[in-house]
């Protein structure tokens, strides 16, 4: 009986022990979660104002191509008017060809760092 007793004694701290383990393990994972969670809202963010600035970038493609199409219109009067030879450049179509870009290529200068908010 003393047996039994001693038994019982040590399963149930055994039992206190996993539930204590298992309570700090929901905590630090409780923890991990909301990083995560911080970490994911701050890329969202980033994410948000790179499409913002992109779509920015995209208006202002549109509109430097409109100009450039008024400006080759004015340039084809000039030259159907004048008779002389104008040379009137081709306005690239980024969407037909996008892997053949009609402009030098830019280094793109950035760090880790800034994705790391």
């Amino acid at each position: 009986m003393l047996s039994n007793r001693e038994s019982a004694r040590r399963s149930r701290m055994r039992k206190q022990k996993q539930l204590e383990d298992l309570t700090g393990e929901t905590g630090r994972l409780q923890m991990a979660i909301n990083q995560i969670q911080q970490s994911i809202n701050a890329k969202e963010q980033a994410y948000s104002q790179v499409e913002s600035a992109n779509n920015v970038l995209r208006a202002q493609a549109m509109e430097l191509t409109d100009r450039l199409r008024s400006l080759n219109s004015v340039l084809q009067i000039v030259e159907d008017v004048s008779g002389l030879s104008v040379d009137i450049p081709e306005i690239p179509d980024p969407l037909m060809k996008p892997w053949q870009l009609a402009y030098p290529i830019q280094p793109i200068t950035a760090s880790a760092d800034m994705f790391l908010n």
